[in-house]
């Protein structure tokens, strides 16, 4: 059985691994390979090529930095099918699903190019007389990433491709549930002229994930997850006296009022709410329909989920594949399950699904729940998989004040044809990231992603220009030339004259 090693220092790690974990293929049930767990030495061991590789990569020119980022957006363009299927492999995406995911990483590949504008400082000539002063950015040092599963290609290139071009070395602990996209693309970075040791990639569990944490030659750590992960990263991270951006769960509403588009916003929360199996921070898992919009949605929703085909990937017909894990998969039909004995009309029930040909996938058919309420789990928690829940509220006030309530703030969405009812709600809205008749609200990759509340633990969202400032500190200079007309000790405060 293949083993999937760490890549350290340019070239795949080689020494024996102590523990390994089994890497599935979630269509099939079966154990398709195991992937080495790093030990704390192990971890040292990247980070040490990364501090080596530090010195000569801070000092490598902006125009050698942006040559390579080219050089290896090139290659993930020609390679994204390669990853794509990686991924179907993996995580059990379907194709297009995918390769959808390797294109909004590509995106931040392509805003990292721009690094040369991006990094520029200030500068104001004559401050004081003959005196100048500026700023510069430079990077922190080696830096970390810690990514979740269920965007094993494109949450890393979220991180490590700006925090390299911004002259730092990167460490990065992906998920142990789908780790080869990270080693390929960590191969394609040495094809780009990535020098070795700029960019290293262990895999594991906790063990892994708190060396990294703890360690002092790390200076920052990037993390996208569940809540209770990220604040365990945020507050162990910052204890130990590093930069820390976490970004936590989410419960995105989509508010739709009786005005909207019935076709579009059906269209819309099926795509938002299944895509993936559900298996996006980004996913819609709440409906909040206000006055009657629900008598209508709800038929719409019934209709367009009955016509959705769960399936593997390796069927072009696919349009769910299945959840990471049996665990996960039973975990998310026990929310199903919840919902039914708290009350909540079950309007699709896709728990016995069952594919011809992967009965022992983990696979889960797309289920609806109509009249839910706040109380219920399948309101409070995040699910994580194809379980969407329609409450219905009488007034857009009702409707603003659940989404104020919940404890997340990662993304909301709101359908309507009132320009001025959606230019109130985008302004007082307490969410990171809003659509308005847009589901899914990513933001493209010259801003930023991240939410509020308890979906972010820090103060900068993820790449963008927020990526920019979290990957760099600033130097002010002020500097005079010697000019003998300028002589002799002053004690006083310094003053601009």
């Amino acid at each position: 059985m293949e083993t999937i090693p760490h890549w350290i220092a340019g070239k795949p790690y080689d020494r024996a691994a102590e523990r390994h974990g089994d890497v599935y293929n979630p269509a099939t049930g079966a154990v398709q390979a195991r992937v080495a767990f790093a030990t704390p030495a192990v971890v040292d061991d990247a980070i040490a090529a990364a501090a080596a590789a530090l010195p000569a990569w801070r000092a490598t020119s902006l125009a050698r930095r942006t040559k390579i980022m080219f050089a290896f957006r090139e290659l993930v363009d020609r390679r994204k099918e390669d990853i794509a299927a990686l991924l179907t492999r993996e995580h059990g995406k379907v194709p297009s699903d995918a390769l959808g995911e390797v294109n909004r990483g590509l995106e931040v590949i392509e805003f990292a190019c721009g690094i040369a504008d991006l990094i520029k400082g200030e500068y104001s000539e004559n401050v004081s007389t003959e005196v100048d002063s500026y700023a510069i950015r430079q990077p922190l040092g080696v830096v970390a990433g810690i990514t979740p599963f269920n965007f094993p290609a494109m949450v890393p290139m979220w991180m490590y491709p700006l925090a390299i071009a911004c002259g730092n070395t990167f460490v990065l602990k992906p998920s142990e549930r789908d780790p080869s996209a990270a080693n390929f693309c960590a191969q394609l970075m040495m094809e780009a002229g990535l020098p070795p040791g700029v960019l290293n990639v262990v895999h594991g569990d906790k063990v892994a994930v708190d060396r990294i944490l703890e360690h002092p030659q790390v200076a920052a750590v990037s993390f996208v997850g569940s809540t209770p992960i990220a604040r365990y990263i945020y507050e162990t991270g910052t204890r130990h006296g590093k930069r820390v951006q976490a970004l936590g769960g989410a419960k995105n509403h989509m508010i739709v009022l009786p005005d909207a588009d019935m076709e579009l916003a059906a269209d819309a929360a099926v795509g938002a709410g299944y895509g993936s199996a559900g298996e996006r921070c980004m996913a819609i898992s709440v409906i909040v329909a206000v006055g009657d919009a629900g008598e209508r949605l709800v038929p719409a929703l019934r209709e367009r989920i009955a016509r959705l085909k769960t399936g593997p990937g390796s069927d072009p017909g696919s349009e769910l594949g299945p959840l990471i894990t049996g665990a996960h998969r039973d975990k998310v039909k026990g929310y199903g399950d919840a919902g039914v004995g708290e009350g909540a009309k079950l309007v699709m029930d896709g728990r016995g699904l069952r594919v011809a040909g992967h009965e022992d996938g983990f696979f889960l058919g797309p289920c609806l729940f109509d009249g839910v309420r706040p109380e219920m789990s399948i309101y409070q928690d995040e699910i994580f998989g194809p379980v969407l829940g329609v409450v219905r509220v009488a007034t857009y006030d009702e409707a603003m004040a659940m989404v104020h309530a919940h404890p997340y703030g990662n993304g909301v969405a709101i359908f309507t044809n009132d320009g001025g009812a959606a230019r109130k709600f985008v302004a007082e809205v307490e969410v990171g990231m809003v659509g308005v008749n847009v589901p899914i609200p990513v933001p493209m990759a010259y801003y930023s992603f991240g939410g509020w509340k308890a979906s972010l633990f820090g103060d900068l969202h993820i790449y963008g220009r927020d990526g920019v400032r979290f990957y760099t500190r600033t130097k002010a200079v002020t500097s005079r030339w010697p000019d003998p007309r300028f002589r002799g000790v002053d004690l006083g405060f310094p003053q601009n004259k």
